[in-house]
């Protein structure tokens, strides 16, 4: 398997970077390619049983919650809705993508009911997130997901860091699953200030009414049904199972990637292949799985090549995509699922190196001036 984490430099043409007509030529005869396999059309029915498995995936959480009463147990049922919530995300964010019907407006009304009136998060604001993020992965100054919010991606924002702050970004990689827990209460903090702060929201109003409704009744559902310590651990727990898998389903994707300066001329095909990393299993079945569980964010590379395509679409582009790729001498990162973490943490431990003293070293320590 092929790995990568450099950073690409200005003089992008040692890193087999094409630009000008040249570039977008490349992206055109690929997309000639996938458009002949017929891997470019709707995939409805694939959606329709994934929707179906999970209303009653969620039906079955439900009923257990109401039958197991006043018990420990129910941290159970709040562990499970915090894993189907976040399957109901990647919907959210294939409808975003138009993959899952063909009218650009339908996918929005199911992206925005599921974000909403489901998940609890604001579909606008991930719409201009994550937009901005496939426009310039990995893109220094330009793709919000690599700018600083408690975690550094990058030396010069870990430089920046002050007191208790500073502290965890010296050991953020061995950090990083641990603050995964409250990544799904930023989440929902993040989508609401947006709404509230952010200029020429669309549907803000109607956003703002749905997520309230659904925080209202899921929070006091809980609170009426179980006793108060139960039903804070239960929320506690949901919340914290839903960040975990929301960041360790899209963290292994760009993290520990090349990094491209701001002002780079790079071609649209090389920055989305240079900047992603699959995550794959060893068996077509078990991609099969990996694709269920992380929403088809593990065919990064092809998501962000065909952002529009299908989940189900992917794996048979990835074989076409590859064999282009060697063709023409770009770097296709693949990793298994452990790889893909250790590289994450291992690269968050060397952006958060860069924020300690020199003279924190002990060796270097002992040459200190005594005051």
């Amino acid at each position: 398997m092929n790995s990568s984490s450099s950073t690409l430099s200005p003089s992008a043409p040692e890193q087999r970077v094409s630009r000008g007509s040249a570039g977008a030529n490349n992206y055109r005869h690929l997309k000639i390619k996938v458009r002949d396999a017929g891997l470019l059309g709707r995939r409805k029915g694939h959606y329709l049983g994934l929707v179906s498995v999970l209303v009653l995936l969620l039906g079955g959480a439900v009923t257990g919650f109401v039958l197991l009463g006043h018990s420990w147990f129910q941290l159970l049922i709040a562990a499970a809705i915090g894993i189907i919530l976040t399957q109901f995300a990647f919907l959210a964010h294939e409808a975003a993508h138009r993959q899952i019907l063909t009218s650009g407006p339908a996918n929005d009304r199911v992206g925005r009911f599921l974000a909403n009136f489901v998940v609890g998060i604001s579909y606008q604001w991930w719409m201009n997130k994550h937009n901005k993020h496939h426009a310039m992965p990995n893109t220094v100054g330009k793709d919000p997901d690599i700018e600083w919010d408690t975690i550094s991606f990058q030396t010069e924002d870990a430089k920046k860091q002050k007191g208790f702050l500073k502290w965890i970004t010296e050991r953020q990689g061995y950090l990083f699953f641990p603050l995964l827990t409250l990544e799904g209460l930023n989440l929902h903090m993040r989508s609401m200030i947006y709404l509230f702060t952010g200029e020429r929201v669309k549907d803000r109003r109607r956003e703002i009414i749905s997520i309230i409704v659904r925080l209202t009744l899921y929070v006091a559902a809980i609170y009426i049904f179980l006793p108060v310590g139960i039903a804070s651990a239960f929320i506690g727990v949901q919340l914290a199972v839903f960040g975990v898998y929301m960041g360790a389903s899209f963290a292994p994707n760009h993290k520990g990637m090349p990094m491209i300066p701001k002002e780079s001329r790079i071609d649209f095909f090389s920055r989305q292949v240079l900047t992603s990393r699959n995550v794959m299993a060893r068996s077509k079945f078990g991609n099969r799985v990996l694709s269920h569980v992380f929403g088809g964010l593990n065919y990064q590379v092809e998501h962000h090549l065909f952002p529009s395509m299908p989940r189900a679409n992917l794996a048979g582009v990835a074989a076409i995509v590859r064999e282009y790729c060697q063709e023409l001498k770009v770097p296709y990162t693949v990793t298994s699922v452990s790889q893909s973490y250790g590289q994450v943490i291992t690269y968050l431990n060397k952006v958060g190196l860069s924020a300690r003293d020199p003279f924190d070293c002990p060796m270097v320590g002992e040459f200190r001036p005594y005051k």
